[in-house]
């Protein structure tokens, strides 16, 4: 099995305990991993100097996006320990942090966290996001996290796909 790392592919191999052959079940591969990237570049490494000052997570969010723009301005108001840097997806910034974490440059359906070591998508961006804002934020991304990954991205994706249609869209970002 091959999981997609910042840099690179990591081929896994299953850890095998002694078992006798008659207890032994046979691996079936479901998915691979390949890459859609036509291009060479270490985008970790293009990008490690957003974190070489600063090791703060950057959220990335849609900079035209109404819900998005209000979505930020909710987490700035609940960091008072400034823990959190932002960046639009549109911007040049955002589309190379987009490209690290392994999503297309052009890529503006879903709010982003990056930290310096890895990157979060969808409703698990959310609940990281809320980790790092102050009280009750935390105690409520606990509870959370115990919702299934999927209802939490199918919650997330009927939000984002009809954000424009609700909440509308500016003509420029706000930050």
């Amino acid at each position: 099995m091959a999981l997609l790392v910042p840099g690179g592919f990591v081929r896994v191999r299953p850890l095998r305990l002694s078992q006798p052959a008659h207890v032994r079940r046979k691996l079936t591969t479901f998915a691979t991993v390949s890459s859609t990237r036509g291009d060479s570049v270490d985008w970790v490494e293009a990008t490690s100097s957003f974190f070489e000052d600063d090791t703060r997570p950057i959220m990335l969010f849609d900079g035209v996006c109404n819900l998005c723009n209000g979505g930020v301005k909710f987490v700035r108001d609940n960091d008072r320990n400034r823990r959190m840097r932002f960046e639009a997806l549109q911007s040049e910034a955002g589309r190379k942090l987009l490209r690290r974490s392994g999503r297309a440059p052009d890529d503006i359906s879903s709010v982003v966290l990056v930290e310096q070591d890895r990157s979060f998508i969808k409703s698990e961006a959310v609940v990281k996001i809320m980790e790092h804002i102050d009280l009750p934020f935390p105690q409520l991304a606990f509870f959370v996290q115990f919702v299934p990954l999927f209802i939490r991205d199918f919650v997330y994706d009927n939000v984002a796909n009809n954000r424009y249609t609700i909440f509308g869209r500016s003509e420029s970002c706000e930050i």
